[in-house]
């Protein structure tokens, strides 16, 4: 039974059991959940953990990755232009959009209260003002801002200091970054550990809200599924005018050659399954040059999956909607960019070891509480394929942008 089928298999159980006791005797279920949250904030303790030094080392890894990619030419350089470009595109718009949708659909206050006291303590957080969001987002202490968990000055510090081993002498250079992905392994295997308990944890987590709050609990995890879903299919939509402006592809042609890499996307769920239709549509079907796509391809499954931004904007989102907390501007740019950084440093994260590793700094960063993130793994899952579908379409489009480009530089 794969990990994922034993946590939906927890979500289901849990939410049958605190409905059932909501349903026969209210009193009795609250004191049930009473008994049931520790367990659950103990196990969402137990993944928070982890999530500094992982970000923290995946950021130093991924700076150095991205960083000899580009080293390699002028192609690999101008596909990670690409890249950061349609990503920051894909982040703001969910930032834009996300709270939009999630404002035409009615928010419980018996939700509200639940989610406070089986998973977080709510903190009203005002709207940031742009001198403030300047002054916070570089750590005057960058130690301090690890112990506070205060991930966006965290991940600044984390990128200048990227940076700065690339300036070093490469055997030292080398040394360092060996250690900090020995310290990124390590972590995913404490992650893996505290996961293989994940449908307990999410058993009392459901179990505790539930009982609150009755069948609001599982009709907000609808709306959430539903809005990541909606916002798949719009940045996906969004490939197609880039590919013909940017890219000087034909409509006809373009889709035509989409068709058979997202077949195999939504049918395997792997942008890696879905290359050797990639490279096929690239190369008979729109005629790219070899070497653009032999590069461009393998760098974008690896780098550039445009719908991860989008997920991370969105569960904070979910969450802010959730607890009726309103984000102001500077909070929806600052987890949009940083939900860029984490994609980019994400990579190679096994699994659903990533959920808690990539989407609790922006949600942090957002100023909302990270507890329901324990629940919203649980379902985060379903949209896979409409993930997929979006991230093989972008690759597609970003090696047309590089292949237009290339074919200028050489005429």
């Amino acid at each position: 039974m794969s990990a994922t089928t034993r946590v939906l298999i927890g979500l289901a159980a849990g939410a049958a059991l605190g409905l059932t006791l909501d349903a026969w005797h209210p009193v009795t279920a609250l004191r049930v959940a009473d008994v049931a949250q520790p367990f659950g904030r103990l196990w969402l303790n137990a993944l928070q953990m982890t999530v500094v030094p992982l970000v923290f080392a995946l950021v130093i890894v991924g700076v150095n990755t991205a960083t000899d990619a580009a080293a390699s030419g002028r192609v690999a350089r101008r596909a990670i232009v690409v890249f950061v470009v349609l990503l920051v595109a894909g982040a703001l718009f969910a930032a834009l959009a996300a709270p939009l949708l999630f404002a035409l659909f009615p928010r419980s206050p018996a939700l509200t209260e639940a989610l406070g006291r089986a998973v977080a303590t709510p903190v009203a957080v005002a709207p940031i003002g742009w001198a403030e969001w300047f002054n916070g987002i570089v750590p005057s202490n960058a130690i301090m801002a690890a112990a506070q968990s205060a991930m966006l000055p965290l991940v600044v510090f984390a990128l200048f200091f990227g940076f700065a081993l690339t300036r070093i002498e490469l055997k030292r250079r080398a040394l360092i970054v060996e250690f900090f992905q020995a310290v990124a392994d390590a972590m995913i295997v404490v992650v893996r550990w505290v996961l293989w308990v994940a449908p307990l944890g999410v058993f009392a987590l459901i179990l505790a809200v539930c009982a609150r709050a009755g069948l609001h609990m599982l009709g907000a995890l609808g709306i959430y599924v539903l809005v990541e879903c909606l916002l798949y299919l719009a940045v996906t939509a969004m490939m197609l005018p880039v590919a013909l402006v940017w890219g000087g592809e034909r409509v006809r042609r373009f889709i035509a050659a989409l068709v058979p890499a997202q077949i195999v996307a939504a049918s395997t769920q792997s942008s890696l399954a879905s290359m050797p239709a990639m490279l096929e549509s690239a190369g008979s079907r729109l005629g790219y040059p070899a070497h653009v796509t032999a590069l461009v391809l393998p760098m974008a499954v690896s780098l550039f999956r445009l719908t991860s931004p989008v997920q991370y904007v969105t569960s904070a989102c979910f969450i802010a909607w959730a607890f009726g907390m309103d984000l102001g501007v500077a909070q929806l740019v600052a987890g949009a960019l940083l939900a860029v950084v984490i994609s980019l440093g994400s990579v190679g994260l096994p699994g659903q070891v990533s959920f808690m590793a990539t989407n609790l700094p922006v949600a942090q960063a957002m100023g909302v509480p990270v507890g329901p993130l324990g629940l919203m793994l649980a379902v985060d899952t379903l949209p896979d394929a409409l993930a997929t579908l979006g991230n093989v379409t972008a690759d597609l489009t970003a090696t047309s942008v590089v292949a237009k480009q290339s074919a200028a530089d050489a005429s």
